[in-house]
């Protein structure tokens, strides 16, 4: 698998991001960005391996473009964002995100935001004419990073939600090696709460908060148990998916915290993809619900057309995008149209105090759809191209896969092939955007027949590859 644009930025193996890649992208973006007020760029990254490497090269790159390169360090790619968009200049960040570590990625941001579908084909294009015009850069050291873009960041949620916000409420904070952690733990203390991290590592791991490793649960339900905690929380690698363990034990699911943050802040319309539950609409909480395809570039363009305000977004991994600046009890939140773990995160747990009740209770004033999905890696787009074309087109192909799959309602293709049932469960599968991985999103009406429906799809579909 090349580097290649997927659900959000260019990803792929790491070793194909050369200098050359590099210089050739980030000169086709830079170029599409057009005349920003001040030719500037900022690039930030997360803590794989080869994200130094990549990151000078692309720090070289934008330098040989004729703009100034600022070196933001190893910020959370939300941080970033919201530092680049508030001055109107474009911003690179190196990152992987959830995928393996031996991955790796370039996210581009527009000065006016994140970067669309409809920027993707010139960028590719005129990539590849650079590509064959053979130029070349030397890569630069980043040296110190620019202190400014972690603090903006950590000061955005503390001044605004106030330093009494979590008060009382006892949190672990899962560190691993996650870019973030030391701003995340920054923000849970200076909101009020009595904060426990734990597992800092320096090797990466690659967390994936739609498909939690059952270690990574267990771990989590221990600490809380020992130290007594309301709650765990965490980010992926590059602090853009937030991962929210209740008090009880049990994951707060992305879309759930999606929802609840909604309603925290008033949104009126929300925007938000297939894979997440249906929750939303019988919720009644909400004047709009868009439904898109997979992948934030297509939340953000649906938010754009939305005309009820405020407008909220989120993905089923949690992360949440912000359409409208908000008052919040010690101030204005300013609108991040780009995915973001800390958001939903605080807001969830805000809400809870604020309506006396435990995180778990509050989840559960939702009416009851639990979605959950999980991946089978290492699958080929050409054979996944066949399997989904086979549960689209052929009973005989799904009543062989799994009997109960036989008779959908309904079949969509809007992202990969989702079925809906007479009983109100869904199943859907999709190729990822991002790595060589087929998905499954599977809803039903609880969460033992979701876990149990999918764990048995998911051993069916590692079967078939």
């Amino acid at each position: 698998m090349a580097a290649a644009f997927g659900t959000s930025g260019l990803r792929g193996p790491a070793t194909d991001f050369t200098q050359q890649v590099c210089a050739a992208y980030v000169t086709a973006f830079l170029e599409r960005c057009g005349e920003a007020p001040a030719r500037t760029a900022y690039v930030g990254a997360d803590l794989r391996d080869s994200s130094p490497r990549i990151s000078g090269q692309c720090l070289a790159a934008i330098k040989a473009a004729g703009w100034t390169p600022v070196w933001a360090g190893n910020v959370p790619t939300p941080a970033l964002a919201a530092y680049a968009m508030a001055r109107s200049a474009p911003a690179i960040m190196i990152t992987g995100s959830h995928i393996p570590e031996t991955y790796n990625g370039i996210k581009f941001y527009r000065p006016d935001g994140e970067f669309l579908k409809e920027d993707e084909d010139p960028v590719r294009l005129r990539a590849e004419a650079i590509l064959a015009e053979g130029r070349d850069v030397t890569a630069i050291e980043p040296g110190a990073p620019l202190s400014d873009v972690a603090e903006s960041y950590v000061r955005r949620y503390v001044d605004t939600f106030g330093p009494d916000a979590l008060a009382g409420l006892r949190i672990g904070v899962d560190l691993h090696s996650a870019v973030g952690r030391d701003l995340t733990l920054a923000i849970f203390e200076g909101l009020g709460a009595s904060c426990h991290p734990f597992r800092r590592v320096e090797s990466f791991i690659a967390v994936d908060t739609e498909a939690l490793d059952p270690d990574d649960i267990a771990r989590a339900r221990s600490i809380i148990s020992s130290e007594k905690l309301d709650a765990v929380v965490s980010t992926d690698g590059d602090g853009d998916r937030p991962l929210v363990i209740d008090g009880t034990g049990r994951q707060i699911n992305g879309d759930v915290l999606g929802v609840l943050t909604s309603r925290l802040i008033g949104a009126k319309t929300v925007v938000t993809p297939l894979s997440s539950t249906s929750a939303i609409e019988q919720s009644g909480w909400f004047e709009q619900v868009e439904r898109t395809r997979i992948g934030s570039p297509y939340v953000v363009a649906a938010m754009a057309a939305a005309t009820l305000h405020p407008v909220a977004g989120f993905e089923a991994n949690g992360g949440f995008l912000l359409g409208d600046d908000v008052a919040l009890a010690g101030g204005t939140l300013t609108a991040l149209p780009t995915r973001d773990a800390i958001l939903p995160a605080v807001a969830a747990l805000v809400l809870a105090r604020r309506e006396g009740l435990t995180l778990s209770a509050l989840a559960s004033t939702l009416p009851p759809r639990f979605m959950k999905a999980d991946r089978v890696k290492h699958v080929a787009a050409d054979k996944a191209k066949i399997f989904l074309g086979e549960v689209e087109m052929s009973r005989s192909f799904r009543l062989n896969f799994d009997t109960r799959l036989a008779d959908p309602l309904e079949i969509s293709t809007l992202d990969g092939v989702r079925m809906a049932f007479a009983n109100g469960d869904t199943v859907h599968f999709r190729q990822s955007g991002n790595a060589p991985e087929m998905r499954i999103y599977v809803e039903t009406g609880s969460l033992e027949t979701t876990d149990a429906l999918l764990g048995e799809l998911i051993e069916k579909l590692q079967s078939a590859f």
